[in-house]
């Protein structure tokens, strides 16, 4: 496969994607994310301030960890933060509002997160998001970052040719964000219905397991990545997806609920990591994964880069101060940790670092 970014100008190694991830991608976040903050801060509805202002406060790694992606081809650096942070802002505020959310209208949620579809759409008209419920006054915040988006893709010279695959995965992460958020009693019998209608083309894998890849926003960062090659095929394009959906996103998301179990039952919340039977099941079903996502990824242009990755997501996850917190997750941290590649133990050492500066 033939791509713009497949080349040595890609950061293959350890200390130069990290070199890049200082000196680029934290700065620019934080630059990002301060702009959002001061709109975010001007939203009238208390409820959607507080959501908005929580999403950027706790859920800024996402933002960081995603726009990685843009160090595989500095020359769009300056298009792809602004798109995966404001893309990736809208995931993690429209997932507070619906895990928060005194409402539990599968309309409310599908129309949220049609801003998702219309973020990955240039062009398509702005909608009122909230119209199916109370709270709606949001200063124009979620439109913004709708904008934003379609302002960013316009740049990318690919992107028609991997939009319906962005399409399609967003289309898997608003059924996911629908069906999880809905009355209590209904959640896995419409995730399983939904389930079934995939199972065929992911036969090696549990229910969960393809849930959590539906919930995970990195193939689309790869996809936009891919759209700044203006000699991409329809074919690479879509060879790309396959290389990320479903292994490296069900890894992605698995980690995240893992990390997330003690304060997901104290809210309420639907986790993935909790259908397991027992904890070596899970420990054996997610080292599976990860050995399958780094198989995957073995067949992309500037393989190493995306083999960091999942290293860099292993370390992420594993190095967050809720495993110290939690008896079992700890444990199963130093299983997945044993063995651990000089990458993902570089990885975790600056992962750690960088939340004790709160860079």
């Amino acid at each position: 496969m033939q791509a713009s970014y497949s080349n040595k100008r890609v950061p293959q190694s350890t200390l130069k994607l990290m070199h890049r991830v200082y000196k680029y991608v934290l700065p620019s976040v934080k630059q990002e994310l301060t702009q959002l903050r001061q709109l975010a801060e001007r939203i009238s509805s208390e409820e959607l301030r507080t959501q908005a202002l929580n999403s950027i406060r706790d859920k800024k790694f996402h933002c960081q960890g995603g726009s990685v992606y843009a160090v595989a081809n500095m020359a769009y650096l300056p298009i792809l933060i602004p798109l995966i942070v404001a893309l990736q802002t809208i995931s993690d505020y429209l997932d507070n509002l619906c895990d928060r959310s005194t409402s539990l209208d599968p309309d409310d949620f599908r129309m949220l997160h049609q801003s998702m579809l219309d973020a990955a759409t240039p062009g398509a008209s702005l909608q009122n998001y909230y119209m199916h419920r109370d709270d709606s006054d949001d200063g124009g915040y979620l439109q913004h970052l709708v904008r934003t988006c379609q302002q960013q893709i316009a740049k990318l010279p690919a992107y028609s040719i991997v939009q319906e695959q962005v399409l399609e995965l967003i289309g898997l992460y608003s059924d996911l964000q629908v069906y999880k958020h809905i009355c209590t009693e209904s959640r896995e019998v419409k995730l399983l219905e939904w389930w079934r209608k995939h199972q065929a083309s992911y036969p090696h894998l549990q229910w969960n397991e393809f849930a959590a890849a539906a919930g995970s926003t990195l193939a689309m960062f790869l996809l936009f990545l891919a759209a700044s090659d203006e000699h991409l095929t329809l074919a690479e394009a879509e060879q790309m997806k396959i290389n990320y959906f479903p292994h490296v996103c069900s890894l992605h998301i698995l980690l995240d609920y893992l990390i997330d179990q003690e304060e997901d039952k104290q809210g309420g919340d639907l986790n993935f990591c909790n259908y397991y039977e027992n904890e070596s099941l899970m420990i054996e079903r997610l080292q599976f994964i990860v050995g399958r996502a780094r198989e995957d990824v073995k067949q992309l242009p500037a393989s190493r880069f995306h083999s960091l990755i999942i290293e860099g997501l292993l370390a992420l996850y594993l190095s967050d101060p809720k495993v110290r917190e939690q008896s079992e997750v700890r444990h199963i941290s130093k299983q997945l940790m044993k063995n651990s590649t000089l990458s993902r133990i570089f990885f975790f050492i600056n992962s750690r670092w960088i939340r004790i500066r709160r860079l």
